[in-house]
């Protein structure tokens, strides 16, 4: 049904209206108050009404149906005079004829067990920003019957998150993106308006960022995450272009700094150093390998012959000092006999705080690698502390994903005077009341 003929009960707004013309992807975004979520709700319920439709409903992560668009599709039933057609049970909700809404999280999904939803026409990813790669992989074969739709909504969060670059910053072929903030909505409540004034009255005494009032009201990208430790260093890393190509320089040393974990993330930072500059280079990060695995991958590549020849290769945390009970070996005994020779002390143990200020201080001299190290400067723009729920004060950094990454970096700030172009440790200088020894 065309926008043109529905109730007017069903009314959409207009820059909205779009949305029941045919595209593969429909890409709702934008700041508070655009009505995105209500106008995707609105259409695939009506939607349903007019036909039989299987859809499924995703969050890249839903503990339970509390976590879902079950209740706002619910209230919409309401809005719409729906109820005498829709049911809506416990955790799904079902039409007269035979149209079914489902409710998932992406995260917990694999290749396989996604299968189970073959066969659906449109599938609604609600608060797509935190969409990962993984998820959208594996999402995008399986919603495949002719003519079915993909649908996201999102206020954007950066401007490197998966849904943002695949279907904002380059859309594919067959997708509508519609723009969706308080400005074009005519329904925009005087609450939020007031709201809004409040927020931007903040922004003009200082006590809030412009960015946060452009992301939240406006939907612009941040420079980092709230609560985001490393912001002003991102933002001016941003600004100044240091997140561009880098290339491995054959005339300098090359050193790789690592985090170490199993099931945990592995991560390991490749840098060179020239002058007062920190070159990061290459970021490899993964989990369950073997040290052979990374030790052969880092070897095969471009400046893999630079690293066979440098006495102090790799730098390992306090950690890799502690001896594994099958081999007996630590890893700082064990990636020399791989063929990767390290420090034999390791990275000094100063402490988190000394450690995240040692990176302040060297982050203005820091190039990344765009290609290689955008996943790193993503982990650095995400690398946050816990909000106290109470007073809303910062606390320790949260322990997530990002933290493997951002700790690699604060070891390669700790280490960075002895990452010179030397091939031989420089020796300590001796002095005596006749002068230098």
């Amino acid at each position: 049904m065309l926008a043109e003929t529905i109730e007017p009960e069903w009314e959409f707004a207009d820059h909205v209206r779009e949305i029941w013309k045919p595209y593969r992807y429909k890409i709702l975004y934008g700041g508070r108050g655009g009505v995105k979520s209500w106008t995707v709700a609105r259409y695939l319920l009506i939607s349903g009404f007019q036909e039989p439709l299987r859809i499924l409903c995703g969050r890249e992560v839903q503990k339970s149906i509390k976590d879902s668009v079950h209740q706002l599709l619910a209230d919409q039933i309401s809005l719409l005079g729906l109820e005498g057609f829709y049911e809506v049970l416990q955790t799904e909700i079902r039409g007269k004829n035979g149209t079914k809404f489902a409710f998932t999280g992406l995260s917990n999904l694999t290749a396989e067990t996604i299968k189970s939803f073959e066969g659906y026409d449109k599938f609604w990813g609600e608060e797509a920003a935190g969409f990962t790669r993984r998820s959208i992989d594996i999402l995008l074969p399986t919603i495949r019957k002719a003519n079915s739709e993909i649908l996201f909504t999102l206020n954007p969060d950066l401007d490197t998150d998966e849904v943002y670059q695949r279907f904002i910053e380059s859309p594919p072929d067959n997708c509508l993106l519609l723009e969706c903030s308080y400005h074009n909505n005519p329904w925009f409540p005087d609450i939020l308006e007031e709201e809004r004034k409040t927020f931007l009255r903040a922004v003009e005494k200082g006590a809030r960022r412009q960015e946060e009032y452009d992301n939240i009201w406006s939907g612009k990208c941040k420079p980092a995450v709230d609560g985001a430790i490393f912001v002003d260093e991102v933002r001016e890393t941003l600004s100044s272009g240091r997140l561009c190509a880098v290339p491995y320089d054959p005339k300098l040393q090359v050193y790789t700094v690592w985090d170490l974990g199993w099931n945990d993330k592995m991560a390991i930072g490749v840098v060179q150093t020239a002058a007062s500059s920190v070159r990061v280079i290459d970021y490899i990060e993964d989990s369950h390998r073997t040290y052979d695995s990374y030790v052969n991958e880092l070897l095969a590549k471009p400046y893999g012959k630079k690293l066979e020849i440098n006495p102090r290769a790799a730098w390992l945390p306090h950690d890799g000092k502690a001896r594994n009970p099958q081999t007996g070996l630590s890893p700082i005994e064990l990636l020399p006999k791989l063929g990767l020779k390290t420090d034999p002390k390791g990275v000094p143990d100063i402490g988190i705080k000394a450690g995240i200020e040692a990176a302040r201080q060297m982050f203005p001299r820091v190039y990344f690698d765009k290609q290689n190290c955008t996943p790193l400067f993503n982990r650095l723009r995400r690398y946050a502390r816990v909000i106290s729920p109470t007073t809303d004060e910062p606390m320790m950094p949260k322990k997530d994903e990002n933290t493997h990454g951002a700790d690699m970096f604060r070891y390669i700030a700790v280490v960075e005077k002895e990452l010179h172009n030397q091939t031989q440790e420089r020796k300590p200088i001796k002095y005596s009341n006749r002068g230098i020894v």
